[in-house]
């Protein structure tokens, strides 16, 4: 999967977009870790049950020159991509993930377009 300027979830209410004042020391603030090839990536366990170890796995990856990013939600292995919108018995992971985002967008990360 190529890095985008504007990622859209299967299912998902909202289109996430580059935002342009997005900067190198506002990822590292928001927990990105930096790669061996300089991109950022952020990891996270969405679980219905806190500290369970069972959910699913979001990351969150931009290119080093913060031109593109990805989206990708995968099971606890990180090997299959899963939807989480399209099952209504996931609401509270839904919750988290928009959550999270709500929180990126808020510090200018990204920004949001409802779908």
């Amino acid at each position: 999967m190529a890095f985008e300027t504007s990622v859209s979830l299967k299912d998902c209410k909202y289109t996430y977009s580059l935002h342009p004042n997005v900067k190198k020391y506002t990822l590292r603030d928001n927990t990105f870790a930096v790669t061996k090839v300089g991109n950022y990536e952020l990891n996270r366990l969405l679980e219905a049950v806190p500290n369970s170890g069972e959910g699913f796995l979001l990351k969150i990856i931009f290119n080093k020159d913060l031109t593109g990013f990805k989206i990708n939600i995968t099971d606890k292995s990180g090997l299959r991509l899963v939807n989480i919108f399209k099952n209504p018995e996931n609401d509270i992971i839904q919750q988290k993930f928009y959550f999270l985002m709500d929180s990126l967008v808020e510090r200018e990360i990204f920004n949001k377009t409802e779908v």
